[in-house]
């Protein structure tokens, strides 16, 4: 009985290595930026989110419209995005509704390809938010 407890038990820590690996790669090998906004009491938040170009534009996804990032852009859109280094403020402008939320996930899955793919099997983006950047000088 204890050779199979033993054989199940490491087909478990292997299936589990090969679930979090393949989901690490997923999220973190390609394009992958920093955004920082403001929370409660001007508390800064750095979330690393996938983000797409589109019309002269960033985009980004708040999977749920519960996503403190996207809470955070709700009553402060004035965020900071890193990419590979560089900063730049822009004004998150949401685009909730069906039309944002079909953009947005075309946009990341012809960009993110097999990784969307997978990343869509442990988190339901069916009420996903498209959230436009647009550079925080159009508004000064």
């Amino acid at each position: 009985m204890i050779p199979v407890l033993r054989t199940v038990g490491l087909a478990v820590v292997i299936l589990l290595a090969l679930f979090f690996g393949i989901s690490w790669a997923a999220l973190e090998s390609q394009d992958v930026a920093v955004l920082r906004t403001r929370g409660v009491a001007a508390k800064l938040r750095s979330t690393r989110v996938w983000f797409a170009r589109f019309q002269g534009a960033l985009w980004l996804e708040s999977a749920t419209p519960q996503r403190p990032w996207y809470l955070d852009i709700r009553s402060d859109p004035s965020i900071e995005l890193e990419v590979l280094g560089k900063v730049s403020s822009f004004r998150a402008v949401p685009k909730p509704g069906a039309a944002g939320h079909r953009l947005i996930r075309s946009l990341l899955r012809e960009k993110y390809g097999w990784a969307d793919v997978w990343v869509g099997l442990i988190q339901d983006t069916s009420q996903s938010i498209a959230v436009r950047l647009l550079p925080e000088d159009v508004y000064e």
